[in-house]
């Protein structure tokens, strides 16, 4: 016993009290864009396994980070240095479109949505698996002592009749569709839907096949869209929180 009592006031803190730290260096993170001028070379989008990348006239690129994999194929590729690896994890984003990175002339912005707050103090999460096990361990890994997502009042539940959330991992094969609809359909309202990964956002690598595996979007509607291939567990904790309307989550 007093063992066990030395150990605890000796041993430190394991959980991260840092709110979304960089992701360390040995990390490569998502890619993102650079002030670098892009020369036009193409190098980065043939690379690209997922077509992730368009690369338009005067350099204009593209970069949707909801195909992407994060293989780090474009950043090794870009001769420019217009493209290079990202070690934020502020991410996760409410529009599908917000994903999308472009180097294009600022236009005048639109406003950002805000998750209205109805969920602050607690968000309950019923997670179904569509074939991304990476993504489901990295979900799970979300609640162990370094993470902590209890802490902010985030809870797995087993069935859907008690979640405010439904969180989808995987591209959502059709065999999965009805499944996932009843189980979206036996929850309260109300109710978001998060999509967890660049499969469950875009169906990547297997979109557009015989098993019609092109995401979430398709059936459901998505409230908070998590990139990553698998998303790192700050990754979404930033999307949850972001559902929340947790003001940590808007930085």
């Amino acid at each position: 016993m007093i063992r066990t009592l030395i150990q605890l006031a000796t041993g430190g803190m394991a959980t991260q009290t840092q709110m979304f730290p960089d992701l360390p260096a040995y990390n490569r993170g998502l890619p993102m864009l650079t002030d670098s001028p892009c020369t036009s070379c193409g190098n980065c989008a043939q690379a690209c396994p997922t077509d992730a990348i368009n690369v338009g006239a005067g350099g204009i690129v593209a970069l949707d980070r909801g195909r992407c994999i994060a293989c780090g194929q474009c950043t090794a590729a870009c001769e420019s240095g217009t493209l290079k690896g990202d070690l934020g994890t502020r991410v996760a984003v409410l529009r599908r479109e917000d994903l999308v990175l472009t180097n294009r002339p600022a236009q005048p912005a639109p406003p950002v949505p805000t998750q209205p707050a109805m969920f602050r103090r607690s968000l309950h999460v019923r997670e179904v698996s569509t074939g991304d096990n990476a993504s489901d361990l990295e979900v799970g890994a979300m609640g162990n002592p370094v993470f902590d997502c209890g802490r902010f009042g985030i809870h797995i539940v087993a069935s859907p009749r008690h979640a405010d959330a439904l969180a989808v991992t995987g591209p959502l094969a059709r065999a999965m569709q009805e499944p996932l609809r009843r189980c979206y359909e036996a929850m309260a309202d109300p109710r978001i839907v998060v999509a967890v990964g660049a499969s469950a956002i875009s169906g990547v690598p297997f979109e557009d096949g015989y098993a019609s595996a092109n995401g979430v979007s398709p059936i459901l509607p998505v409230d908070v869209f998590i990139p990553g291939s698998p998303p790192h567990p700050w990754y979404i904790l930033h999307g949850l929180l972001l559902a929340m309307g947790h003001p940590a989550a808007r930085g």
